[in-house]
């Protein structure tokens, strides 16, 4: 299957591997209109492909990727339409991630926040770098920590950590992530793409349809939490119409704290 992408790349490093990168290296993987359209749409073609029997997702470069684009916030701040229509691409790129009948490894290095954050903690198997930097940045720009937070860091790392480290934004290294149950495996950061690999290579190799039907079993604790997720969402682009996202745009382009 030819994928017909602007801001993700794809190649097949081995067989049966689909490598997915994030591709905006100028801006850390920054996530805009375009590249947040492709994250929610590439998993339905993947779960196509006959091809393709494991998927690694990583960013370009030395960053998995900086959160979503300023320019894209400000546009769905100031009209509906965007926003509905992005709050549409939020929901599909959580539950794509679950539905997709192939195993998914994540290779997290660097910053991970916002919709590349999602994908990578969504991941069947993630792996970080010591020195990777997680942050789910939302309360800190002024909107409710939806995206992927409510279906998996409760059950990742359980109520007390998940709620430190959503209310205050609290970033979260490679190492701190893999003690606390957030990722499956940290590697020193030079190994952190290799690792991947191999995972997904052993997972190619394995048997497809106990490996797929063992993770839609698994995932049904994450579509428990279905609800959860879809409220807390609503919440998240309900505060895209409210005045603190504004000041919390105008923070991060101004290098301060903002003021709420």
């Amino acid at each position: 299957m030819t994928y017909r992408l602007e801001k993700l790349k794809t190649d097949m490093p081995a067989d049966g591997v689909l490598r997915v990168t994030i591709s905006e290296p100028r801006r850390r993987n920054a996530v805009d209109m375009t590249g947040h359209r492709e994250l929610a749409e590439i998993w339905r073609e993947i779960d196509r492909d006959d091809a393709v029997r494991a998927v690694v997702v990583r960013g370009e470069g030395e960053a998995f990727s900086a959160g979503g684009d300023l320019s894209m916030i400000e546009e769905m701040t100031a009209d509906h339409a965007t926003r509905l229509r992005v709050f549409h691409e939020a929901r599909d790129i959580v539950y794509n991630v679950l539905n997709c009948a192939k195993p998914v490894v994540s290779a997290i290095q660097g910053p991970a926040v916002g919709a590349g954050l999602a994908v990578a903690l969504l991941a069947d198997i993630s792996v970080a770098g010591r020195t990777a930097r997680i942050i789910d940045g939302h309360t800190r720009l002024g909107v409710a920590a939806g995206d992927h937070a409510a279906v998996i860091w409760p059950l990742l790392c359980g109520m007390a950590k998940a709620k430190y480290h959503l209310l205050l934004c609290e970033p979260v290294s490679g190492e701190e992530a893999e003690r606390m149950g957030l990722v499956s495996l940290c590697v020193d950061d030079d190994r952190v793409h290799e690792t991947a690999l191999e995972i997904a290579g052993k997972l190619a190799a394995g048997s497809q349809e106990a490996i797929r039907l063992t993770k839609y079993s698994l995932n049904n604790w994450l579509r428990l939490a279905g609800p959860s997720f879809d409220a807390s969402l609503a919440m998240e682009f309900l505060g895209f119409t409210g005045q603190d996202v504004r000041e919390g745009v105008r923070a991060v382009r101004e290098k301060r704290p903002p003021a709420f």
